[in-house]
């Protein structure tokens, strides 16, 4: 009995493993290339605001973080800088800085969510068509799959 329960459990515990692995490594093995050089040199260029990514906000952890700086132009938010691997990570601007999972839930309903987040390392994400820049004050990162805060960047 004792046999069997130590065999269930080392499967359980690799099938744990294994599944946390996989959650972890597929968004890296799968994320495309960056954003090319110019673009980010574009970026800099036309760029409105500027904000920074911290890993010292009130809930980003060592999975949960983001840093480097963040451009926002008239058509796009550029990052020159790294996020921490995850699936399913979505761009918003919001009218309020928020660095933790409660702030932002309770604030979602008032943010713009500009799009999807693909690269680990540097990113261009468009923003819609019309967005007013001036009624946000803020970059956010957020995993929807999870509902875990990433990290944030005041750029006004």
């Amino acid at each position: 009995m004792k046999r069997r329960f130590l065999l269930f459990s080392t499967h359980l515990l690799t099938l744990l493993l294994g599944f946390g692995l996989g959650v972890y490594l597929l968004p890296i093995i799968t994320a495309p290339d960056g954003p090319a050089a110019e673009v980010l040199q574009q970026a800099e260029r036309t760029a409105s605001f500027q904000g920074e990514f911290r890993r010292d906000l009130a809930d980003s952890d060592a999975l949960h973080w983001g840093e480097g700086r963040v451009l926002v132009g008239p058509d796009q938010v550029v990052l020159q800088g790294r996020l921490a691997p995850g699936p399913d990570y979505k761009l918003y601007l919001s009218p309020t800085f928020v660095e933790t999972e409660a702030d932002f839930k309770r604030l979602k309903s008032t943010m713009l969510r500009v799009g999807d987040i693909k690269t680990f390392e540097n990113f261009a994400v468009p923003l819609p068509p019309g967005t007013d820049l001036s009624a946000h004050t803020t970059v956010v990162v957020w995993c929807e799959t999870f509902n875990e805060f990433i990290t944030a960047a005041r750029y006004r």
